[in-house]
């Protein structure tokens, strides 16, 4: 029997690979024989370039660069297998874990750094690279990074405007001639697992604006920005970035990407998907587990298991769920590709006792939700 082993990273808990080689260890308990292949998966947030490097045999590189808060930070960074494709995560160098919680404030924090990583993966000879968009701490449009690779936004004087979303409702001019020309070479792509508008209820500032440290009036003025921001782009650069889905993305950071740098923005699910290869490992599967940490209904919203598990089903493949938590409306994804599921994390366990044994703990529930399953699949083919 052959299993495909595919979760995405447990948040706070297990890397996608760690968790990859809990679920596999379990496995191993029920069906000792069985070949495994390992193919953690990722959504465009933690874990995406983890996922990337591990599956294409890459290699990782470290980076200082202009954190958040404007200091310098250490960054890991990924190039693939075919040393052609940087692999960026944009909660590395512009990431709200970066920012301890009393100091969140998306109205000056800055995307800077993660532009200079683009820069540093062209230094390289990079002519592809994939940016992950989860987990920033931004809601600048994504300003910081194309001022790190040379356009100019300038506010009525002329003169460069701050970093910060704050500082977009001071911009007057959007100017790229200054762009590195090796841009023009280079096709980037960006991965997000969110399919926000710009701006309104449902925009960047209103849903993801408060856990990045924005009280009710920075949400008015950052969503206020980001629409003067989309009123110049579309001046000066002819793209209307309004009406598009997904282009609220980390802080808006996806619409300044598509209008300012062409940049293609991609469901990170899929993307991840497709560069791993995933459907190749499929075809002669018997099994596929997926996993994450918290099984519930935003499941549903594109994220990487139930990717993982549409795709499985367009091949009749069973698909079993392990989970660190089952959450609300968790019975909502059976049914939708996940044939069954395990929680990991028993309820009388606090969550610190509970996130330092996770590999056992997920190893547990493997082995449980598979004996169960080998139960129902034996009982059923007797009847």
């Amino acid at each position: 029997m052959k299993v495909v082993i595919s979760p995405q990273a447990f948040k706070g808990g297990l890397s996608g690979i760690e968790a990859a080689q809990a679920i596999s260890l379990g496995l191993m308990r029920v069906f000792p024989h069985a070949r495994t292949t390992l193919l953690p998966v990722a959504d465009g947030g933690d874990g995406t370039m983890e996922a990337l490097v591990q599956s294409t045999r890459g290699r990782y590189l470290d980076t200082q660069v202009t954190g958040p808060l404007g200091d310098s930070i250490n960054v890991k960074w990924g190039v693939a297998g075919d040393s052609d494709t940087a692999l960026i995560e944009m909660a590395r160098a512009s990431g709200l874990a970066l920012i301890p919680a009393g100091r969140r404030d998306p109205t000056t924090a800055t995307s800077y750094g993660t532009g200079e990583l683009i820069r540093e993966a062209l230094d390289r000879g990079c002519r592809k690279i994939i940016v992950g968009l989860g987990g920033s701490a931004t809601n600048d449009g994504g300003a910081g990074i194309v001022q790190a690779l040379g356009a100019r936004l300038t506010g009525a004087n002329y003169e460069e405007i701050g970093m910060g979303g704050g500082c977009l409702s001071e911009l007057a001019h959007v100017d790229l001639s200054g762009l590195d020309q090796r841009l023009k070479l280079c096709h980037i792509r960006a991965a997000t697992d969110v399919n926000n508008p710009l701006c309104g209820v449902n925009g960047a500032s209103a849903i993801y604006g408060p856990q990045k440290g924005a009280t009710p009036e920075a949400v008015s003025l950052l969503d206020d920005s980001l629409r003067h921001f989309a009123e110049i782009l579309r001046r000066d650069i002819g793209k209307d970035v309004m009406e598009l889905p997904g282009m609220g993305a980390a802080g808006g950071a996806a619409a300044g990407l598509f209008a300012m740098l062409n940049v293609s923005i991609e469901p990170g699910a899929d993307l991840v998907c497709d560069e791993i290869k995933l459907d190749t490992s499929l075809r002669d599967a018997d099994l596929v587990i997926v996993g994450e940490g918290q099984l519930d209904s935003q499941t549903l919203n594109d994220k990487a298991p139930i990717v993982v598990a549409r795709r499985a089903k367009r091949l009749g493949l069973p698909v079993l769920a392990v989970a660190g938590l089952l959450g609300s409306g968790h019975r909502a994804v059976l049914g939708n590709g996940i044939d069954d599921a395990e929680g990991a994390s028993p309820s009388h366990l606090p969550l610190g006792e509970a996130l330092s044994q996770a590999n056992e703990l997920v190893a547990d529930a493997t082995e449980r939700l598979l004996r169960r399953w080998n139960s129902e699949t034996s009982v059923s083919k007797n009847q």
